[in-house]
């Protein structure tokens, strides 16, 4: 290398790191750190002083000044953001205070020294103008500081340690940002994740031939994912070994270490072990093999990852589970957790620690795949899920394909080991895991959605949600779902003469339809509003089921509620017949339907979930039209007869009321209107004579959602259900479909609408043919709008709602809130629909139907 040459540095920073520049006054950190970083990653000591005494110089500000520097930095740390703290640095004690730090957010600690002359860095300190300069000796005592730390600093703590000696080096040197080895966010699959093999390699080699591999190679390009314990207890840990080895080096799967694999690689290394839990097999095994052998395998647990984020972040692998505030760390904490998991300091009647249910408080958005513990079946908890089924033990061995969520396993040949205890569900309580919690649904909450991201409900109405659930509701065991309230459409707007507004129409389907149009949905389904109330049923096959499934009482095959969650009939309920309720009339009828249809093998179910309407609206609402609607019709009725004959005796002797006694009349007829349109709504019952119940969607079936299942092949089914039921109880859904984009289709869909209201019904739901629609950016839209008929709206908005001053009036009402609510309980509604079918606990899934019923608690307009 020639004089003017200089030797180029490059220094290996991890993304995520505590980046600590060390050096005495002087010596470039500032300039290093602005030519390197990004200005919001570094924090300066010096600006840090300033903030809190406005004079970056004033020594006595320094204990503030570091306070305020470390709160910063932590909340850096905490959000996933690498962080340069730009400050001397040159004490062991400083440094000691960042190095904690790192450790508590389960970071990299990185050290840069600028190791430069203490000439320079007088001279550079002298030739400030920014601020007064250090004096020397504090520049010397520095360099001396910093001499004698050199040696200690990986001691210390840092897991890098670059050091930059002289002016040159320091200002010619390069940062290359690298990744943590464990993110590996780039790789989306698809994945075969395998479960704990424990050397049973002729249940590997079955398996992965199930999967499609041949020769460690899948056709499709799939990655297999080992999940670790790939040794010890079984038959052969050697051809276990080479076989992963042989996958992981070609680039066909990725491995992370187990607990039993650190146990054997320090066995390797030299370090005495207890050659107990099945070690003792393994090293037996391995002692047939070649020494060569033995070092690749050395070589190979040596270099093991703790864990793998994969899929965007959207997959954590794991050996033994990793709570979120873990995902993509580095530290001996994350990879202690990673390989062991975390115990309770307790042991059971076997001897064995007891580990602490860190799944049942996972509230992540990656689903966490691990194994560990041994249990009799994969099921899903909380997006997470253990694939150690006890191959070893005599269970079998379970892989997950990644992304479709399907189990595959092959049983094993024998019990190779004997387990110490017997298998058992991670979630404790069984397959529901533990009851419902106050803490599940009380207090502020955010849920987690899959289609709207997180959805926050707010402590009051929480409060208030829990009062109805708790005094009101059916029993919670039995209802997985609320439905969400339902959007208006936009007011008619007032356009040239003629218009939908000119006609005294307050809400008009063409405002739905060019809704839907803009948002980019073509073709729509327009659905009847029947003349009811929302109702869910659950709906199971048996009575065993129900027991099974959702844990119901002897004797009950589901339930039948509102959409707050309360029951339709008072159980016992009065007209049941033989001692049977109504509700589980009504459930056996529709099972009866399910059966004749042949919708329960067709959907490979035990269970339906429906979404409907119960006819008539009087049969839960008779309080409402008691005290509210008919109250006012009683009034209308007893004033307007003597007060229209005492105008009209007036107007006959030849007094002047012709305008009054008009605007009366005019009253009058809106009254008997008002009248006529609730009583279409009223109608008695006996039992279940004169109930209809109009299903117009299935929701779930066993280990499915079909909320996306599109809305023509939904009323499909639904027709088949209805046709096949011969109680008369069910009813059709009538349905118009309608292209947003074709004026004469849209005319079509307008004249039924006015047919439809025109003879007093209710109106309709206008819906996307394809569920779950979203506009081009990606937004959800609106599941449904409904758009309600002029004289349904007259007993919503009372009798004189069409005058044009009301209507006028009516026009400003705001629809956002209401919007807003609608699509927020809708992807609540989705969430514990999806929980439901994943086969989640009950708990978890009331965190998303609880959200609904608190959100209805919102304060908005009830007539929108």
């Amino acid at each position: 290398m020639s004089d003017n040459e200089t030797r180029v540095r490059t220094l290996p920073v991890t993304d995520l790191s505590l980046v600590v520049l060390i050096g005495a006054s002087g010596s470039g950190k500032s300039t290093f750190a602005r030519r390197h970083f990004k200005p919001t990653e570094v924090i300066s000591s010096d600006f840090c002083r300033g903030l809190v005494a406005d004079d970056e110089n004033d020594q006595s500000a320094s204990k503030d000044a570091f306070d305020v520097l470390g709160y910063i930095a932590g909340k850096r740390l905490a959000a996933g953001r690498r962080t340069v703290v730009d400050a001397t640095s040159v004490q062991s004690d400083s440094r000691k205070q960042l190095i904690e730090l790192a450790r508590k957010h389960d970071v990299l600690p990185i050290a840069i020294v600028l190791d430069v002359p203490e000439e320079v860095c007088v001279a550079r300190n002298a030739a400030r103008t920014d601020r007064a300069g250090v004096p020397r000796r504090v520049i010397q005592r520095h360099v001396r500081e910093l001499r004698r730390s050199l040696r200690h600093l990986e001691r210390e703590g840092f897991r890098k340690v670059h050091v930059l000696r002289g002016a040159e080096e320091a200002e010619s040197a390069e940062v290359r940002t690298e990744k943590r080895y464990n993110d590996l966010t780039h790789l989306t699959g698809p994945f075969d994740i395998i479960g704990d093999v424990h050397g049973c390699s002729a249940e590997l080699e079955s398996l992965l031939a199930k999967l499609g591999y041949v020769d460690g190679v899948h056709p499709d390009g799939r990655t297999a994912v080992f999940v670790g314990d790939l040794v010890d207890r079984g038959p052969d840990s050697p051809g276990v070994l080479r076989r992963v080895m042989s996958m992981v080096g070609s680039g066909n799967a990725l491995c992370v270490p187990g607990n039993h694999e650190n146990k054997y690689g320090r066995h390797l290394r030299g370090r005495t072990v207890q050659p107990t839990h099945g070690l003792a097999e393994t090293i037996a095994q391995m002692e047939r093999e070649s020494d060569e052998f033995r070092q690749q395998v050395r070589e190979f647990v040596d270099g093991l990852v703790s864990h793998y984020v994969l899929d965007g972040g959207g997959l954590v692998v794991c050996h033994a589970g990793l709570p979120e505030k873990y995902h993509g760390r580095t530290s001996g904490r994350v990879r202690s957790h990673a390989l062991y998991g975390e115990t309770t300091g307790e042991t059971d009647e076997f001897g064995l620690p007891v580990r602490y249910p860190w799944a049942e408080d996972y509230r992540g958005r990656a689903a966490v795949v691990y194994g560990h513990t041994p249990v009799p079946e994969a099921t899903w908890l909380n997006n997470t899920i253990c694939l150690d089924t006890g191959a070893v033990f005599g269970g079998k061995l379970t892989a997950l394909r990644w992304p479709e969520r399907e189990l595959v396993d092959v049983p094993a040949e024998k019990v190779w080991y004997e387990p110490a205890r017997p298998l058992a569900s991670e979630a404790p309580g069984g397959r529901e895991g533990r009851p419902l919690d106050l803490a599940d649904v009380s207090g502020r909450r955010v849920v987690e959605t899959r289609h709207a991201g997180r959805v926050s409900v707010r402590e009051e109405n929480a409060a208030a949600a829990l009062e109805v659930m708790s005094r009101f509701a059916v029993d919670p065991r039995l209802m997985p779902y609320l439905p969400p309230t339902m959007a208006p459409t936009a007011t008619a707007r007032r356009e040239a003469a003629g218009g939908a507004a000119d006609e005294g129409f307050l809400e008009h389907p063409a405002e739905a339809f060019e809704q839907y149009r803009s948002d980019g949905v073509a073709r729509v389904v327009c659905e009847e509003k029947h003349m009811g109330s929302r109702a869910v049923a659950l709906v199971c096959r048996t009575a065993e089921t129900a027991r099974e499934r959702f844990g119901a009482t002897t004797g009950v095959t589901g339930a039948l509620y509102t959409r707050t969650g309360r029951p339709f009939f008072a159980e016992p309920a009065e007209g049941s017949a033989g001692g049977v309720s109504l509700t589980e009339e009504v459930l056996g009828r529709v099972r009866e339907a399910a059966t004749e249809a042949g919708l329960w093998e067709e959907l490979a179910t035990d269970w339906l979930l429906l979404d409907a309407e119960l006819l008539p609206w009087s049969l839960k609402a008779s309080g409402l039209l008691r005290s509210q609607y008919a109250a006012v019709g009683a009034a209308a009725g007893a004033v307007f007869p003597s007060a229209l004959g005492a105008l009209e005796g007036a107007a006959a002797r030849g007094v002047e009321v012709g305008d009054l006694l008009t605007g009366q009349r005019e009253r009058a007829a809106d009254a008997a209107a008002f009248t006529d349109a609730y009583r279409r709504y009223c109608w008695p019952t006996t039992g279940l004579e004169g109930v209809r119940l109009a299903p117009f969607q299935i929701l779930a079936t066993q280990g499915r959602s079909l909320a996306a299942v599109p809305h023509d092949e939904q009323l499909a089914l639904i027709d088949r259900l209805v046709t096949a039921d011969a109680s008369g109880l069910l009813g059709t859904t009538r349905r118009l479909f309608v292209d947003t984009a074709d004026p004469a289709s849209v005319r079509a869909g307008v004249d039924w609408w006015l047919e439809m209201t025109g003879r007093g019904g209710e109106g309709m739901v206008v819906k996307p043919v394809q569920a779950l629609a979203r506009t081009a950016k990606g937004r959800l839209v609106q599941p449904g709008i409904k758009c309600r008929g002029r004289e349904y709206l007259r007993i919503i908005y009372g009798p004189e709602y069409t005058r044009p001053e009301n209507l006028d009036r009516l026009r400003g009402r705001s629809l956002d809130h209401k919007r807003s609510l609608a699509l927020r309980e809708y992807a609540l509604g989705l969430e514990s629909l999806d929980r439901l079918a994943e086969g989640e606990p009950l708990w978890r899934v009331h965190e998303a139907v609880f959200g609904v019923l608190a959100l209805e608690s919102e304060p908005v307009d009830p007539r929108l």
